[in-house]
């Protein structure tokens, strides 16, 4: 998978159907890190350090076991993991106390950014609708990420209760944009992330779109140890 680019600057025209974000390449050192990071397992207590934008949190603050997904809003693994496995997690271990999870964003284009601003912009004030527009983008992934991004995106949150104004003051918001590059950039660096999805379970580092199958047998040697 090609690394992404780091976002830097974005810019949205005023009517609704075309935007651009203004980028700049990874340096060929950031390349080179991006390339040969190692498979090797996180301190927990680092993982869960502050970002530069608050965690979207979902389950028990007490819970034994702490999954944190790095995910990309056009990347579909990660989607084929929302459809089929991420259900299951919810169900078996997130609403039973078992498992906390941390949903962080790691964009592997512009498009997936915007995306995220506009998830940021709706969770502002209740996480849940965070989630649930990541849910719903992750469902139309193909409608606003491979035909016509704009139109389908800008029905999407209008359906989340953007207006068109609002729609476009959100894609302007540097700081939710800069914050999640931050996220990103620190998750490359610090943590050897190098694809998406990647999962972190207790600091255990776990890529790929993986099965509830799968990832129950990391999760629940954890469960028997608390």
């Amino acid at each position: 998978m090609e690394p992404p680019v780091q976002i830097t600057r974005r810019e949205f025209s005023q009517g609704s159907t075309v935007f651009a974000l203004s980028v700049a390449l990874l340096s060929a050192s950031a390349r080179a890190q991006w390339a040969g990071a190692a498979e090797t397992n996180v301190d927990p207590a680092e993982l869960l350090k502050p970002e530069a934008l608050p965690d979207m949190v979902m389950g028990a603050d007490n819970a034994p076991v702490t999954v944190i997904e790095y995910a990309s809003m056009t990347c579909p693994h990660c989607a084929h993991f929302q459809e089929t496995t991420f259900p299951e997690l919810k169900k078996q271990y997130i609403d039973t106390g078992k498992v906390r999870y941390i949903f962080r964003e790691f964009p592997l284009d512009n498009l997936a950014a915007a995306a995220f601003m506009l998830a940021r912009c709706a969770g502002k004030d209740d996480k849940s609708k965070y989630f649930a527009m990541i849910d719903t983008m992750f469902k139309q992934q193909r409608q606003w990420a491979v035909e016509k991004p704009i139109p389908p995106m800008l029905a999407i949150a209008k359906q989340a209760g953007f207006t068109e104004e609002s729609f476009n003051a959100c894609l302007a918001n540097q700081p939710i944009l800069d914050g999640i590059e931050k996220i990103r950039t620190r998750a490359i660096k610090q943590f050897k992330v190098e694809s998406t999805p990647t999962f972190f379970i207790n600091g255990t580092k776990v890529p790929g779109a993986i099965s509830i199958e799968e990832m129950a047998k990391v999760i629940d040697p954890y469960l028997k140890k608390a």
